[in-house]
């Protein structure tokens, strides 16, 4: 064995040992009496419970998506050995929470056993406490017998249906029993606990010079009264509270919450902090978190209340609210919304209003529109979308002339994911949407994506690599990436190889985070030659050292549910030289109950021949060849079709496909034109 090796396995073991020891130690002192007071007022002592009583003490805190979650367990497990003599006191240690707020996390989880409020947290100091939630077991002599977390259902980033290792109530069934605990200590996860600063603050940094203008740079906008964070960071007492959670999320590159590489790609939404506001946020607290002279306060970041762009032109609302439940995960929920658009609609901007924010994980809202492609809707990615919404992210606002069609008689789907939060709730989303006039159009506003259907993750695979191509057949200016996997993502990465041969890296997500839905906007659109590639590589981890992975036994392959798997690099872009003063597919009814549709092309390049393929002829190249009779440089054609919808594409020189130009909005990954045939065809088309 190498040196190196043995002194690291010596080392592990000594902590091991230690770990143990430390363990035994604490399991052979009986614990000393405390007295608190519940939020009511009323007072509990360990003393007032008998001597053979297993007693269950329960570090809590009100605003710590971790307590949440497991509040309603704590209470299953308190109703379930209660006629075994089982007692759980919950402590909240936090200086932030007061007894009127306990007493709300009590009502909204419906708990019963007492919640008792622990002033300067001097008895989490006596346990050696440090998160919430975090659960000590005494036995009938007031012996810790089990320290850590309740459960491995819930961490740090995942949620999972059910969970694999019921530490606390193995525990409490063993000491019931009369046996040793099999597993006395495991690593509590979840937030720190609010503990009052005892050293004197010193140094230079403090709160009001410097503190509150980077938290209102980085973090008021979720974190704020009304917001979607879980609690609020708008004053000292706030940040003070959570200054030792703050740095480890921030150290940790949790928060704020961006996962590009920054050695790729300059984006308008780039949330990161510096290292120089690293630094600062660190030696602040290390220097016990001075307040500072509060005449040096920055003013109050301001933020609007209602819609961000001011009144939508529609509002279209979930039609009946979705219940959400209390704990567990929830399969991605799908709600259809007629707007009953009766003309075809040019969307400039959209922004989507959670009905319950914190339950909420994301919402994307796709339009199904007249001749989508059947087969991609079936798999999930034939849709445009018209907005989306993440925690803290923007309102969709395109640039000046850019917007996207919405064909008349379009629906939406709104796609919704759940995370509960430890209460019931009843969410009714909405989306508002602001239009374009039509005058002012001149580009749309395309969604494309570069998508693998067919692959398959083996059990236990650490790092499956799955591929996905899109040549680009047109110039375009590409706005925004967004990658998309489940819960098995481990890194996506966007390459583009230029017609030169150069590549570029686009974009490098290392560490790709589920929950975490984020769009990443160029600070400038990427101009992007015909015929570049775009290449889409992303890994998945299908092993056991996956905490979010749902089973590392079977292999995993293509589905909308998250315990399935998807690999999709969306991107947002427009086209360089789109010409929508050029007429659509003119469609009119004739004899017989068929149709005649005329079609127009302005070719950018010489063309010896121009033809038009569409699902009307078997996508045949040569059939139907488009002139110019008038010589002004707009070919056209003609197709006779029965009522129903198409797509089709024109072909230059018998090689090089290309949608229509005059399109307002294309169907599928590969960008294909269509239209409608009938009674309820769009009437733009009329």
């Amino acid at each position: 064995m190498p040196i190196s090796s043995f002194f690291s396995t010596s080392r592990f073991a000594v902590a091991i040992l230690l770990i143990l020891s430390c363990a035994a130690g604490r399991s052979q002192e009986p614990v000393a009496s405390f007295q608190l007071q519940d939020y009511l007022g009323a007072p509990y002592s360990l003393s007032d419970f008998g001597e053979n009583q297993i007693i269950v003490v329960a570090f809590l805190g009100t605003e710590c998506p971790l307590a949440k979650v497991y509040a309603a367990q704590l209470q299953g497990i308190a109703d379930q050995f209660k006629a075994r003599g089982l007692i759980v006191l919950g402590i909240n240690s936090n200086q932030q929470d007061t007894p009127t707020e306990i007493n709300r996390y009590a009502r909204d989880h419906r708990i019963t056993f007492p919640l008792l409020k622990d002033p300067g947290n001097r008895v989490a100091d006596r346990f050696g406490a440090k998160r919430t939630p975090e659960v000590f077991v005494l036995d009938g002599h007031r012996r810790i017998r089990y320290h850590g977390r309740i459960d491995d259902q819930f961490g740090v980033g995942y949620a999972r249906p059910g969970a694999k290792n019921h530490y606390l109530r193995r525990a409490i069934e063993e000491l019931l029993a009369g046996k040793p605990v099999s597993t006395p200590s495991t690593e509590a996860v979840g937030c720190h606990i609010g503990r009052v600063n005892r050293a004197p603050p010193t140094g230079n940094i403090t709160y009001a010079n410097q503190i509150s203008r980077l938290i209102q740079r980085h973090c008021v906008e979720c974190h704020r009264e009304g917001g979607i964070a879980p609690f609020a960071l708008q004053d000292y007492d706030d940040v003070t509270a959570w200054a030792e959670t703050l740095c480890e999320v921030v150290e940790d590159e949790r928060m704020p919450p961006w996962h590009a590489d920054p050695e790729h790609g300059d984006f308008a939404n780039d949330a990161r902090m510096s290292e120089e506001e690293k630094q600062l946020l660190y030696e602040w607290v290390d220097n016990g978190s001075p307040e500072g002279d509060r005449e040096q306060l920055p003013p109050e970041k301001e933020f609007i209340d209602g819609w961000a762009l001011g009144s939508p032109d529609l509002v279209v609302r979930m039609p009946e609210p979705i219940t959400v439940s209390a704990t567990g995960v929830m399969d991605y929920q799908y709600v259809t919304i007629d707007p009953a658009l009766t003309e075809g609609k040019w969307v400039r901007a959209s922004e989507i209003r959670p009905g319950v924010r914190s339950v909420v994980h994301h919402i994307l809202v796709f339009v199904d529109t007249p001749g989508a492609d059947p087969i991609l809707q079936e798999r999930g990615v034939g849709f445009e979308t018209v907005g989306g919404y993440v925690p803290g992210s923007p309102p969709m606002n395109l640039a000046d002339g850019v917007a996207r069609y919405v064909p008349a008689g379009s629906k939406f789907v709104m796609q919704i994911h759940y995370t509960p939060d430890g209460r019931v709730r009843n969410d009714q989303s909405e989306i508002g949407l602001y239009f374009a006039d039509p005058k002012n159009v001149r580009r749309t506003m395309q969604s494309g994506v570069v998508v693998n259907l067919d692959f398959e993750i083996p059990p236990g695979e650490d790092s499956h690599r799955v591929e996905a191509t899109y040549r680009f057949s047109h110039d375009m200016e590409v706005h925004s990436l967004t990658p998309h996997m489940h819960f098995r993502g481990k890194a996506f990465r966007y390459e583009l190889m230029y017609p030169n041969g150069t590549r570029e890296t686009l974009l490098n997500i290392p560490r790709y985070d589920f929950n975490w839905q984020n769009s990443y906007r160029f600070s400038k659109p990427k101009l992007v030659p015909e015929g570049s590639l775009l290449k889409c590589i992303a890994h998945f981890d299908n092993s056991e050292n996956n905490p979010s992975n749902p089973d590392p036994t079977i292999p995993v392959r293509w589905g909308e549910q998250t315990w399935e798997e998807m690999m999709i690099g969306f991107y947002e872009a427009a086209f360089v030289n789109q010409d929508l003063s050029i007429p659509e597919p003119q469609v009119n009814p004739i004899a017989g109950g068929r149709y005649r549709a005329t079609f127009f092309y302005k070719p950018d390049r010489p063309a010896k021949t121009i033809n038009l393929a569409g699902t009307f002829n078997d996508w045949n190249s040569s059939t139907h060849p488009l002139t110019d009779p008038d010589d002004d440089g707009i070919y056209s054609a003609q197709v006779i079709v029965d009522a129903g919808e198409y797509r089709y594409k024109f072909v230059i020189d018998g090689n090089y496909w290309t949608h229509d130009p005059a399109s307002r909005s294309l169907t599928g990954f590969l960008h294909e034109s269509y239209f409608v045939a009938g009674p309820e065809r769009d009437p733009r088309q009329r």
